[in-house]
């Protein structure tokens, strides 16, 4: 038989197995070079995960403000430095709040004095009204005098439950001003490193309006992922499970975690609707700084000392009585090529784990990156 003949029968028939098997691999068509792309069966492991672009950024920080406005007169520490709660951070100019608690205690004595003046009178004007009860009694003065002394015992004690209640209000005004006074020297609220410096000294401030803030002091021994999960995938995100990332410093590096929380409210950027997932990663070396840029893998799941297959060598089927995904598989024998039903497991962007089907060591096609020719001699056979 002519050659070409006998190319055209061996392609006919190639194509008759193939439907026969009711499945075509793309890819194995006549005519092109003998060898075949091949991948082994191997065992490893396999995750399944979901990944995303976060930011670095600091647990437990603390913005510090000013609660009253004036001029920055001395600033106590600069960027980067470590710092203790209680530490002296910096003061502004307080000459202001110094003349009103000055102003305040003056009054203050100012309204004793008085009450103490007051207090002597109310203690005449109750001996004048005894004398008066007594005279009264033994008809040696008049009705109208023992009344005016009744009446300027009762002026004296109304005036001095007037002062009393001055020296309170001259008291609240005074612990107020003594307040704002010590508010011009800042201390620091937390122990942590300073992140951020938005003043300088000779900087005024006003806080009638907004709550100027000086600084940011964070700790740096934890930090927070603030990763990017797009509404497509945030569903099979769960708080507990699994995650770590990589910075674009140190790809060799993981840093893991477990998922804390998913904020519910999204953020919309160029009409992509991306979550804020949230976990937290020790920083015991510093090496994490804010801000950073991190790649993200939250492990959906996993398995270890699986028979796996890369994707492009399974061609899915459908679904079996039992509820596992099936497929088919190309498998190299020396007796030639054969077709094999294998059962899915667990898969990722480029894997697959193999239930059922095949051993570990097998030679599976990879239709596609090389193809088949009929003329090699190999045959095709269906199991």
């Amino acid at each position: 038989m002519h050659k070409g003949v006998r190319w055209i029968a061996a392609a006919a028939l190639l194509a008759l197995a193939c439907l026969a098997a009711g499945f075509a691999w793309p890819g194995l068509t006549p005519g092109q070079d003998d060898d075949l792309a091949t991948t082994t069966v191997l065992r490893g492991s396999i995750k399944d995960e979901i990944s995303a672009l976060g930011t670095l950024e600091p647990r437990d920080y603390v913005d510090v403000g000013a609660q009253v406005s004036g001029q920055v007169q001395a600033l106590y520490v600069d960027l980067g430095q470590q710092i203790q709660e209680g530490d002296l951070l910096a003061e502004l100019d307080a000459q202001v709040f110094q003349a009103r608690v000055d102003s305040d205690r003056a009054e203050l004595r100012r309204l004793e004095a008085s009450l103490a003046e007051r207090e002597a009178q109310l203690e005449l004007a109750r001996r004048q009204f005894a004398r008066e009860g007594q005279l009264l009694a033994q008809r040696a003065t008049s009705r109208e005098a023992y009344e005016a002394a009744e009446a300027a015992v009762k002026v004296a004690e109304a005036q001095i439950e007037g002062l009393r209640a001055q020296i309170s209000q001259t008291e609240s005004s005074l612990r107020a001003n003594e307040a704002n006074l010590g508010y011009t020297r800042i201390f620091a609220p937390m122990s942590g490193t300073v992140v951020s410096l938005d003043v300088r000294v000779g900087q005024t401030l006003n806080a009638n309006q907004s709550t100027p803030i000086l600084m940011r002091i964070a700790d740096l021994a934890t930090m927070t992922v603030r990763a990017q999960v797009s509404e497509a995938d945030v569903m099979r995100l769960e708080p507990g499970m699994q995650a770590y990332f990589t910075t674009l410093g140190d790809r060799t590096r993981r840093w893991e975690g477990t998922l804390r929380q998913i904020l519910p409210t999204p953020e919309v950027v160029n009409d992509v609707v991306l979550y804020q997932a949230l976990f937290d990663v020790p920083n015991d070396d510093g090496r994490l700084l804010t801000q950073m840029t991190a790649q993200v893998f939250f492990v959906h799941a996993s398995a270890e000392g699986v028979l796996q297959l890369p994707l492009t060598a399974v061609q899915p089927t459908g679904i079996n009585a039992e509820g596992q995904e099936e497929g088919q598989v190309l498998v190299s024998t020396p007796q030639g090529l054969q077709e094999r039903k294998v059962v899915l497991g667990l898969r990722n962007r480029v894997a697959v784990e193999i239930l059922d089907g095949l051993r570990e060591g097998d030679e599976v096609v990879q239709p596609g990156q090389q193809a088949l020719s009929v003329s090699s001699g190999r045959r095709m056979s269906h199991l």
